[in-house]
């Protein structure tokens, strides 16, 4: 038998200090039913646009939590330039067919730099009585002026995407190329509260739906602004709607202070214009920078 040295002894474990595999976890049965009770009997807040924070924490953020962490393996760059606290608007490139990068940019910001982020969403989205109900209730209001101005008023990371409709439906061939930026409406609302805007590039989304074609005919019978043809929908039904695990990274560029400005200057039309152009030229910027550092859209999964 060989005597141990006091080497082995120094790697001994106390039966004190070793893990203990026994402690029972947090009883989530008795969260969730708390939870359920307080849905139930309607003791939960929520905030003149109707933003429901316990519902989106608990089962909305949960629910899209894995396409952030395991599909897309989304890697945030330059976190540190998101505020900890008072108001900022967030403006970003909006791509994808689908609006899924809106969804990621919340859960980054949610889940990164502990905010939650108010996202202004487009007319389409509150005339969709199911959509419009869940939209309110997960933090998203209409994209107009007067929300736009109270949210950031409040102090809320407001998230904003000046593309619209152009960028989130432009074909696969123009993808990471910024589309026109509107007449520059964000920009006055952060001049109007003295906020700084926060130029952000989301790399992705454009490999996740490659919009190939465009049934333009079905699209007007149904109201919508495009109805996408891709490689595999509406070919595979709804298989083709699953998204492709395309690598995403998101990077929040360094603040646009606006707070050197008078709020009347919110209706100079080319100062409003000069500072718009210049976001949308750091954004694309950020974006040829990004998809250099990302490489492949579709790496091996780890």
């Amino acid at each position: 038998m060989s005597v141990p040295s006091e080497e082995d002894d120094a790697r001994v474990i106390p039966i004190s200090a070793a893990p203990s595999f026994t402690e029972p976890e947090p009883d989530s049965l008795a969260s969730f039913l708390a939870f359920l009770r307080r849905r139930v009997t309607g003791d939960y807040e929520v905030d003149e646009f109707g933003y429901d924070a316990e519902l989106t924490d608990k089962v909305f953020l949960e629910l899209v939590r894995p396409l952030y962490t395991r599909w897309f393996r989304v890697e945030t760059v330059e976190l540190k330039n998101v505020p900890e606290e008072g108001g900022a608007l967030v403006v970003a490139n909006h791509s994808g067919t689908l609006p899924v990068d809106a969804l990621m940019l919340q859960v980054a910001i949610h889940d990164e730099a502990h905010r939650p982020l108010r996202l202004l969403g487009a007319d389409l989205v509150y005339q969709l009585p199911l959509l419009s109900h869940l939209s309110r209730k997960t933090g998203h209001t209409l994209a107009c002026r007067e929300d736009a101005d109270r949210l950031l008023r409040k102090g809320e990371l407001v998230g904003v995407f000046p593309e619209g409709f152009k960028g989130v439906g432009k074909p696969f061939s123009e993808r990471y190329k910024l589309q026109r930026f509107g007449r520059g409406g964000f920009v006055a609302s952060a001049i109007r509260a003295g906020v700084p805007i926060l130029p952000t590039a989301i790399v992705g989304a454009e490999e996740i739906y490659p919009k190939i074609g465009d049934l333009k005919f079905l699209a007007r019978m149904f109201g919508l602004p495009y109805l996408p043809v891709t490689p595999f929908f509406p070919l595979l039904g709804p298989l083709g709607l699953v998204p492709l695990p395309s690598k995403w990274m998101i990077q929040f560029g360094e603040p646009i202070r606006t707070d050197e400005y008078e709020p009347t200057a919110a209706d100079d039309p080319m100062l409003v214009f000069n500072i718009t152009d210049h976001v949308r030229e750091v954004i694309q910027q950020m974006l040829h920078e990004l998809r250099l550092r990302r490489g492949h859209a579709f790496p091996p999964f780890l």
